[in-house]
């Protein structure tokens, strides 16, 4: 059996609920209906229901009941059994015929008690009880009318969505962000004079609110989760303001001190704040096929790491627009397909040239195991080759069943290649090494200029030029990789120039697009005046000030750009880059923004010593497994990246790459307007 990883995580966790689903009708959120289909596919959830006919369903106020031959039921949810959740539970059950209920909680019971608001003392003296748990399991029979019938609450700790062995999203954090600036305004808000924070490297748990401690603590206890399965005690280490609380929250999590004291292996888990360095999230440097198809192809609905792909080819009908939704989408997770999964790890591991000739290969190989009629070429792979090899199996029922993972894969690149926003892409990176440059050589209000010609309203663009939503993303790539600059004159007339001419693109939009909605507090174009428009630009660039002083707080990581000079151009060095480079320097200083997170008094009292006795400091490298977790979003390059390069630095260790989720360009204005950072719906 293969060393415990992030896979087998996932898949011991579903085997909990797979057990219980016998003949059940199985009521999935979005959260974790994505750990099932990146763990273990819902092909293994509708084998282990069995029967004639299952019923899978959207948990969700309107989900439809279950009726007279249909007894019971399974929910599988990830979020505290509180509120919202409880009441449509009721309603659920209420309008059903169930006999037999079981409830899956993400979450485990110590958590349900600190949302209870039980103190760490009580709840300390609950061990091995569940009285949440068992009160919900009262109220399940109740509501199926007999208190004789059957309830089961449990946790089952489904957090990851495993994209690759070294790669997993936590889904049901998907939005969790790091605090800017402003945030601390809004906290301050809430506080008296005397205990008002003066910046974001004051803020610490006590200064949070109450839902997003509460939503750390959900993704702290599974976390510790995960260091149970792999077997490991971990020292938790942190670079930026919410990484810093979420890492002493690890450190000190009460149920996890048992599991320390017996636990064999040792890991470093470094969280690392997204805010710091945003540019290589919004930039065009990644030469990876798989960052392309996430960011042109439409989102799969309910999913936060997965894409639709476009299956029409593959049938009879013509491809219109309106038979898109006649045929049901293709996707990138094939988690019960072994060729297409190596096919997969594969585009994730290899440059864009390298992966689309891979495609082929693959496509190619498939086809002369059906002996299909294959016509070989060589020479540079094209969209129109990789579809005649797709077209192959068009009519071939058995084929298309014994390859359906590959051709989706195949598809997927296909429509990407095709796809206009991908002819774009090199016009992005173009322009942001022009940026490159110009930083090094000139002020920031140069470079602002520069963008001015660029920024188009809408009668006077075409499919070159770049949308409202595009110039975001550059003004976010500038703001970030510049990080600290000095304010002149020159500077406040250049951000006015560059803030009317965005607030005029945006009034004169014919249809506002859900981000441009979000931006600018309107629902429709007809109600954006030029007055609203403004005052959205000016919050707008209130927010990418934030970003570019994000970084000022640190002392080593302080800067993303390296200038050029006779032989090298100017270019950007990922903060995270940095982070591994300095976690395996072989002269191992003590880390400088890489702060270690004590836990508990052991630890204090070693830190005091060693300012005056020979007693080492924990060293993020000191272990044989590394945890790096991103909080706000990682993208396929940087993951690989970071595999990568832990490799070449100190080839023994392993390295896990987790994050909240997978990003494009987009997700990041989407992520930095979002208006419930501070204030998370936990669902209740």
């Amino acid at each position: 059996m293969s060393a415990p990883g992030v896979q087998s995580f996932t898949q011991q966790g579903w085997e909990q609920v797979l057990a219980k689903v016998k003949r059940a009708v199985v009521y999935l959120d979005a959260a974790c209906a994505e750990s099932l289909h990146w763990g273990c596919g819902s092909t293994r959830l509708l084998e282990a229901v069995g029967g004639p006919a299952c019923y899978l369903r959207e948990f969700e106020p309107a989900a439809v009941g279950g009726g007279a031959k249909q007894p019971k039921a399974v929910f599988v949810l990830s979020c505290l059994l509180k509120g919202r959740t409880v009441e449509t539970l009721r309603n659920i059950i209420c309008r059903s015929h169930f006999q037999y209920c079981v409830v899956v909680t993400t979450v485990n019971h110590a958590v349900h008690l600190t949302a209870n608001h039980v103190p760490a003392a009580a709840a300390a003296e609950l061990e091995g009880q569940q009285p949440v748990f068992e009160q919900l399991e009262e109220k399940l029979c109740e509501w199926m009318g007999n208190m004789n019938y059957t309830a089961e609450v449990l946790h089952a700790p489904l957090l990851l969505a495993p994209a690759a062995p070294y790669l997993a999203l936590t889904p049901a954090f998907a939005s969790l962000f790091p605090l800017l600036p402003q945030d601390v305004h809004l906290l301050n808000s809430a506080r008296p004079d005397k205990r008002r924070l003066g910046s974001l490297g004051e803020v610490d748990a006590t200064a949070l609110t109450p839902e997003l401690l509460l939503q750390i603590r959900c993704l702290v206890s599974g976390l510790s989760s995960l260091c149970e399965h792999l077997g490991v005690r971990e020292e938790c280490f942190a670079v930026g303001s919410l990484s810093r609380v979420i890492a002493a929250d690890l450190a000190n999590y009460a149920p996890a001190k048992n599991r320390r004291r017996t636990s064999a292996g040792r890991a470093s888990v470094v969280f690392v704040d997204r805010t710091l360095d945003l540019t290589g999230t919004v930039g065009h440097h990644g030469d990876n096929l798989v960052e392309k198809i996430i960011s042109v192809l439409p989102p799969l609905p309910g999913h936060t790491n997965d894409v639709m792909v476009n299956m029409v080819e593959l049938t009879a009908l013509q491809n219109e627009e309106e038979n898109q939704n006649v045929v049901a989408p293709g996707c990138l997770a094939q988690s019960n397909d072994t060729a297409a999964k190596a096919l997969w790890e594969a585009l994730l591991n290899t440059k864009h040239k390298e992966a689309v000739m891979e495609v082929r290969r693959h496509l190619v190989e498939a086809a002369s195991r059906e002996n299909l009629p294959i016509k070989m070429s060589m020479g540079r792979v094209t969209p129109g080759q990789l579809m005649s090899y797709i077209h192959l199996f068009k009519n071939n029922l058995k084929a298309l069943m014994n390859h359906c993972g590959l051709l989706q894969l195949g598809l997927a690149t296909v429509q990407t290649l095709k796809h206009p926003q991908t002819a774009k892409w090199d016009n992005f990176l173009a322009f942001e090494r022009l940026l490159l440059q110009s930083i090094g050589e000139s002020t920031m209000s140069v470079v602002l200029n520069q963008l001015l010609p660029i920024i188009k309203p809408l009668n006077q663009r075409t499919n070159d030029d770049y949308s409202p939503e595009e110039l975001l993303i550059l003004l976010i790539y500038i703001y970030s990789v510049t990080g600290e600059f000095t304010e002149d004159k020159d500077l406040a007339e250049a951000e006015e120039k560059v803030k009317k001419a965005l607030a005029k693109v945006f009034c004169e939009e014919s249809e506002l697009s859900p981000l441009l909605q979000k931006v600018t507090g309107c629902d429709s174009s007809i109600n954006l005046t030029f007055h609203k428009s403004k005052i959205a630009v000016d919050e707008l660039f209130t927010s990418l000030r934030d970003i570019a002083g994000a970084r000022n707080l640190m002392k080593q990581f302080k800067s993303v750009y390296v200038p050029g000079n006779h032989t090298h151009q100017a270019s950007y060095k990922p903060l995270l880059k940095q982070v591994v480079e300095e976690i395996f320097n072989p002269e191992r200083p003590d880390p400088v923004d890489i702060e270690h997170m004590s836990s508990g008094l052991t630890d204090l009292l070693k830190t005091g010593f060693s300012m005056f006795m020979k007693v080492s400091r924990p060293h993020p490298s000191d272990h044989p497994l590394l945890i790096l977790f991103v909080v706000g979003g990682v993208t396929v390059s940087e993951a690989k990246m970071i595999k990568d390069l832990v490799l070449s630095l100190k080839p023994g260790t392993q390295v896990i790459v987790l994050s909240t989720r997978l990003l494009k360009p987009l997700n990041i204005p989407e992520l930095l307007f979002a208006t419930d950072r501070l204030h998370p719906d936990l669902g209740f």
